[in-house]
């Protein structure tokens, strides 16, 4: 403050309006603290006089009776302004509680005076009531609480015969202050206590003290019963008013405000006391306030101050309301200032029923209203008498004012009271900081956010109320001066708060449209002001992302919020959408920069390849932006979207940098077979980019990027499925060299077919994986990796039949079949013709049973494959598809070859006794090998049927080629012949029946048809179905091979001959049938009980053989073969899961119903038979062995073929032989003909297509053609007739001619067929027609 003489402070001049000076300022504040001063005097104590006192004193002593009744009216003259409410912790209630309870049950020694007790009981009572303690948790308001006391403390001080005359009114002060001592000792055993609620408890406290020191001379003695104004004391105190700046409270804090030493200070004080500073002068002011309203004057406000006339009613009635209580404050301190001052001015004051006018305590008993506008209804119960004021108070010129100018004319209020009042809270502000900062103030020690000490903050209301301030600019410049002290860093940042709190109290109590316009501008400016600033910080704040806390926004954002919610933003003109975007473009500026020096810090790093850097920046983003998401869950603002921004910044940047790199990450990832990028990099950047592109659609749905992740990433996916096709032949191989076909499990599989199915499911796994978003592209990838699984199949399939057929046709050099020397090998051996080649009985090892149970277990895991690929909605998908172009490659056709049997070979030596061991080749034009059939052994006429799949895109011609096989040296030529697969000669997708003569002797028949090879999923799912099922069949065919000769042997008509010739007395029957009864269920271990054997006496002679044979008889014929089976089933059982068990079985007695009916009839053929009929008994003996067979598979039910099996089709035609074995030769023929013509006529008049691929997709496609197929009736009697006549003599001819008219009507019916699936197929055949080129010449026999 500027030096200037203590001694000058006349202030005649005419003060500035728009400037406040130090000296100004000073002047009028020491005004206002003089004014409380003499409001509320210090008391003196003067000599003692008489007790006798005259009217003088009298009337003195009412005046400070008075002075009481307005020390506590002053405590509470704001105890309803909602502004200044501070609200107590609600615990404090407990806390009180007991403490009332101990002072009423004289447990409290401090408390112990019995008035004291009296009336803490009765308040006590009440505050134990349930509506007053709900009342009080709402409210939480200390100064209703206080009143509440003062009300019941009332009731009991009046009705206290001890306190005679006034003496219980200064009683009344003392238990108040005692009673607000106890609620500060309350306060300390409660946490979170404000401390402005323990400041104004403190100024409470203050208040009292000097109306205390005052009633000392009057109150009661210890006891609290023996009055000073009942006492017989011969003399008194007589109280006088200090002059003495020391006893100035509020003097004193003007004193140190301004730094003024205490003489000066008592001299301004002497200068202005009586002559500038009375109570007139006060009074003075607040009826030319009053004159002022009333004459639309500007001071202290007028009708162009509000907006609105409801706001300017509003303020009006409480400014001239809050005028008149304090005119009422100062009548009562002095009744002599009521004689110049109307009637109409002060309300009228009701004295019936109370000790004297203006008394506070008469409203202390009255119920407390709690309105909006509290502050006002307060002082007004408080000051006066009934709580009503005269409401049209202001609305006529008070009378005899009329000498008042109207103007700015006063003694207390400065030429500017609002420029003032900010020059003093700022003044008061930077005192108190300096305060702060000065050593004494530990940094450890708690100070207030609101800054202001308690003294200047009692300083500046008592100005703030003099001056005429409203609670609306008392905020608003509070807030302006912490906002320009927190931009010179003045003040920590967590004071904006406190203040905006301050703003937000007032705006509750009194609605913002009631506030002056000036203030709402003013406080519409502060707020942009702190918008702009806190946003600008918020700015800032985004360089940290994305590591950016919340902890680091938490302050701008509660500023920015308040500011925002108050809502006067707008009022200033503020863009805030523009500014919003400004930070917006800021966290975009800051993303791009994250993001371009982390890719080069990534870049710039030794020994990464092109893709490691993407892949880490992938990284880093995928973490920041989840990391931002977790701490700013919601957008910053209601606008800020901190994640969104960042994302919709950092992943497009990313995909564009992608983009660019896309030629060199390519040829990076293909260069070698080790390339610098390996394929696991790229796809965790395709993950990771799916993800980043996933988080962007979430986080900004409304955002776009042009990057499409499919068409970036299909040629690495079309590249891996290249290299697992190029690898699927390592993990064939690998599988199988690693086991050793040993049976694991209760299904008999080896470890080979599940290490290959584990290695074939790893990459469709790697591809759902993937999550592939373009449903099209995805099938395509399946379909490509199905191709691959195909391919992997059949080369396990031809690996592990080259196996099986090593086990079942074994080298002489490599291996030796180990044969059992046992007495059934004996008998073969016996009962072979003389000369005749014997049969070596073949028995099996577990390893090629293990290899069959390999097959089927392979059928079944492709199957759960399809499942788990979704074969069929991939078909679907791709088949809804609309045509992509690309690049059209030359159809390509499948064709099924199956190699059937030949006939008339001729043996390459001249022996007319020697047999071929032979089997074919396929090869195509430039003799490479396209595929090989088993060797058949020891046969002119031999049987393979086996098919082979051959894919081409064009004619081919295949040379068939019969071979006779050599242990030693080169494989002799038996014949050839030619084939042209030509897919226009084929198109009809029939299977073809194709004779083809050798080039030297005999001819072979191969069946022929061909299907559309289609890049499609089921069809390479089918592809590799049929692969297993003719392994499968293979197999078992092998199985039945090696089986077959034995059972020739043993069911053959030498057997039979031989039977019916020799006899054997010495053969023990009884025990032959034993032997032969119990073999199948020994051999499979039935715990069944065999029937008991019952052995002859010593003594009795062998059983002698009757005339006919009987069934031990004949059934010992063929016990060979009962002992081969036991011997083979046991492997078979134990080594061959339950279903090869039941198909290799079935296969068998298949088999033997075929050599049955070979010896019973020959073949069908034109050329006449040498084969002669059986006799009856030879035809019984033959039935007798079927019979002992059947029961021998079927065992009673534990057999492994069911009887539904055994009596099948072809079991009822071996059984329809004997019907007409018999017959006479022309019955035969008479019958032969009517059902052939019956056959005819219900024969299907369409040929059915060849079996398709697409059959055989899956476990369940193939189980319904088996269904279908069991459901065809095969009708083979005609044939069966034709075939006993082929045993009759001149029957040739009927034979010949009947073979001629059937295959006349079915190659009729063929055509009729055939002739309708052309037209169908027309415009298919025209395609084909374009797409094949012509059929080549047929190419010149190799040297052989």
């Amino acid at each position: 403050m500027s030096r200037r003489s203590y001694d000058s402070f006349a202030h005649e001049k005419r003060l500035s309006k728009y400037r406040v000076s130090d000296d100004d300022l000073f002047d009028y504040v020491l005004r206002v603290a003089l004014l409380s001063y003499m409001m509320l005097p210090k008391v003196a104590e003067s000599p003692k006089v008489p007790a006798v006192i005259d009217a003088r004193e009298r009337e003195h002593s009412s005046r400070l009776s008075a002075l009481s009744n307005f020390s506590i009216g002053d405590v509470f003259r704001d105890v309803r302004d909602g502004s200044k409410s501070v609200k107590f912790p609600e615990r404090l209630l407990k806390v009180l509680e007991q403490k009332l309870q101990d002072i009423a049950m004289g447990k409290d020694a401090a408390y112990s005076d019995q008035l004291v007790r009296r009336t803490m009981a009765k308040f006590y009572g009440q505050f134990m009531v349930d509506s007053f303690k709900r009342q009080m948790k709402e409210n939480r308001k200390i100064e209703e609480l206080i009143l509440m006391f003062a009300t019941h403390a009332t009731s009991v001080l009046r009705k206290e015969p001890t306190l005679a005359g006034d003496g219980w009114k200064l009683e009344l002060n003392n238990q108040i202050a005692q009673f607000i001592k106890m609620l500060r000792e309350c306060l300390r055993n409660v946490n979170h206590v404000s401390p402005e609620l323990v400041s104004r408890l403190d100024t409470y406290t203050a208040k009292l003290a000097p109306t205390l020191a005052l009633g000392q001379g009057y109150s009661h003695s210890d006891s609290g019963y023996d009055s000073s104004s009942t006492s017989n004391r011969e003399s008194v105190s007589v109280p006088t008013i200090s002059a003495n700046v020391a006893d100035m409270h509020m003097v004193k804090i003007v004193a140190n405000l301004f730094k003024i030493p205490d003489q000066a200070i008592q001299k301004e004080v002497d200068a202005l006391r009586g002559s500038v500073v009375s109570e007139k002068a006060a009074m003075t002011d607040l009826k030319t306030c009053l004159k002022n309203i009333n004459a639309g004057a500007p001071f202290p406000g007028r009708r162009e101050d509000f907006e609105t006339e409801a706001a300017w009613h509003h303020w009006r009635h409480l400014e001239t309301t809050h005028l008149q209580q304090l005119m009422v404050i100062m009548v009562q301190f002095n009744p002599e200032l009521a004689k110049s001052t109307p009637s109409d001015i002060l309300p009228s004051l009701q004295t019936s029923n109370m000790g004297r006018p203006g008394s506070l305590y008469s409203q202390v008993e009255s119920p407390i209203s709690a309105t909006r506008h509290a502050s006002v209804s307060s002082r007004r119960s408080l000051f006066a008498i009934n709580g009503e004021l005269n409401p049209q108070g202001y609305d006529d010129p008070p009378e005899g004012e009329d000498d008042l100018p109207v103007g700015h004319h006063f003694t207390f209020i400065p030429p500017n009271p609002k420029k003032f009042y900010k020059r003093l809270v700022e003044y008061c502000l930077v005192a108190d900081l300096e305060v702060m900062m000065s050593p004494e103030v530990d940094d450890n020690d708690e100070v207030s956010l609101g800054i202001l000490s308690h003294p200047h903050i009692e300083l500046i209301n008592e100005c703030a109320v003099r001056w005429r301030i409203g609670h609306s600019y008392r905020a608003a410049c509070f807030l302006d001066l912490v906002k320009q002290f927190y931009e010179r860093n003045d003040v920590p940042m967590e004071c904006i708060p406190e203040a905006l709190q301050n703003v937000t109290k007032v705006a509750q109590e009194t609605e913002v449209e009631l506030w002056p316009v000036a203030d709402v501008d003013y406080v519409a400016n502060v707020h942009a002001g702190l918008f702009n600033l806190f946003l600008s910080s918020l700015y800032h704040a985004m360089d940290s992302l994305p590591n950016l806390k919340p902890s680091e926004l938490q302050f701008f954002l509660s500023v920015l919020e308040n500011v925002r919610d108050f809502g006067l933003l707008s009022r200033f003109d503020i863009d805030i959408e523009a500014r919003i975007h400004d930070v917006r473009d800021r966290i975009r500026q800051v993303a791009v920069h994250w993001f371009e020096v982390a890719m080069q810090e990534k870049q710039a790093a030794p020994g990464v390849n092109r893709a490691l850097p993407l892949l880490l920046m992938t990284d880093e983003m995928e973490k920041g932006a989840k990391g931002l998401d977790k701490r700013f869950p919601e957008p910053l603002l209601g606008k800020l979207d901190i994640v969104s921004l960042f994302v919709e910044v950092a992943v497009p940047r990313l995909m564009a940098d992608l983009q660019q790199s896309q030629k060199r990450l390519f040829e990076s990832s293909m260069n070698g077979p080790t390339p610098d990028v390996p394929i696991q990099d790229i796809f965790a950047l395709y993950r990771r980019t799916k993800t980043l592109m996933g988080m962007y659609k979430a986080f900004v749905p409304e955002g776009t990027f042009d990057f499409n992740i499919t068409a970036f990433f299909e040629p690495y996916v079309r590249q891996w499925l290249k290299n697992t096709d190029d690898k699927t032949k390592n993990w064939v191989d690998a599988a199988i060299a690693q086991d050793k076909f040993e049976a694991e499990g209760t299904e008999g599989h080896s470890s080979s077919i599940v290490d290959l199915f584990d290695s074939l499911r790893s990459p469709i796994n790697f591809l759902q994986e993937l999550e592939w978003e373009d449903e099209y592209q995805e099938g395509r990838f399946f379909t490509g990796l199905s191709k691959t699984i195909s391919k992997a199949i059949e080369q396990y399939c031809r690996s592990v039949e080259a196996m099986f057929l090593t086990e079942m046709f074994p080298r002489p050099a490599d291996f030796l079949q180990p044969q059992k020397s046992s007495a059934w090998l004996e008998k073969a051996r016996q009962l072979a013709i003389t000369g005749e080649k014997r049969v070596e009985p073949f028995n099996f090892r577990p390893e090629s049973c293990v290899k069959l149970n390999n097959v089927e277990a392979a059928r079944k895991l492709l199957d759960k494959m399809y499942t788990q690929m979704e074969a069929d909605r991939i078909a679907e998908v791709l088949s809804a598809a609309p045509p992509v172009p690309e690049k059209q490659d030359r159809d390509r056709f499948l064709f099924s070859v199956k190699v059937v049997i030949a006939e008339g070979l001729v043996p390459l030596d001249s022996s007319p006794s020697s047999k071929l061991d032979t089997f074919v080749t396929l090869s195509d034009e430039a003799g490479n090998r396209l595929a090989k059939t088993r060797t058949i052994y020891e046969s002119l006429g031999p049987r393979w049927d086996e098919t082979f799949d051959l894919s081409v895109d064009k004619p081919l011609w295949v040379m068939v080629s019969v071979r006779d096989r050599s242990l030693v040296g080169k494989h002799d030529i038996v014949g050839r012949a030619y084939l042209c697969l030509d897919p226009r000669r084929f198109s009809d997708f029939l299977a073809h029946e194709l004779w083809m003569d050798l080039d030297t002797h005999g001819r072979i028949l191969v069946r022929v048809s061909m299907e559309g090879e289609k890049d499609d999923i089921q069809f390479f799912f089918g592809r590799a179905f049929r692969s297993l099922k003719r392994a499968e069949a293979d197999m078992l065919r092998i199985f039945i091979d090696k089986m077959s000769p034995f059972i020739q042997q043993c069911l053959s008509r030498n057997v039979v001959k031989t039977l019916m010739k020799s006899r054997d007395p010495g053969m023990d029957y009884n025990k032959a049938l034993g032997n032969v009864t119990a073999l199948y269920r020994s051999a499979l271990g039935s715990s069944a009980s065999s029937e008991p054997q019952i052995p002859l006496p010593s003594t009795e002679k062998p059983r002698v053989r009757p005339e006919e044979l009987t069934d031990v008889e004949i059934e010992q014929a063929i016990l060979p073969l009962f002992d081969y089976f036991d011997a083979n089933l046991q492997t078979l059982n134990t080594y061959l899961s339950d279903s090869a068990k039941e198909m290799v079985m079935t296969r068998v007695w298949k088999e033997i119903l075929t050599v049955i009916e070979g010896l019973l009839i020959p073949p069908l053929s034109e050329l006449a038979s040498d084969m002669k009929p059986l006799s009856d008994k030879e035809v019984d003996i033959v039935f007798r062995w079927l019979k002992f067979l059947r029961d021998y598979f079927y065992a009673n039910g534990e057999g492994p073929v069911p009887l539904e099996v055994l009596q099948n089709q072809k079991y009822r035609d071996v059984v329809s032989i004997r019907l007409y074995y018999d017959w006479h030769t022309d019955a035969l023929m008479e019958e032969c003909v009517r059902m052939m013509q019956q056959s005819l006529r219900s024969a299907p008049s369409m040929k059915k297509r060849a079996k398709s691929v697409y059959s055989q997709r899956n476990l369940g496609t193939i189980k319904e053609r088996k269904k279908e197929k069991r459901q065809e009736t095969e009708v083979t009697s005609e044939q069966t007739i034709m075939r006993i006549l082929r045993m009759r003599p001149r029957t040739s001819e009927f034979i010949a001619q009947q073979m001629q008219i059937m295959a006349a009507m079915q190659a009729e019916q063929e055509q009729r067929a055939k002739e309708v699936e052309e037209r169908k197929m027309k415009r298919q055949q025209n395609h084909l027609n374009n797409q094949i080129p012509a059929v080549p010449p047929l190419p010149p026999l190799p040297e052989s």
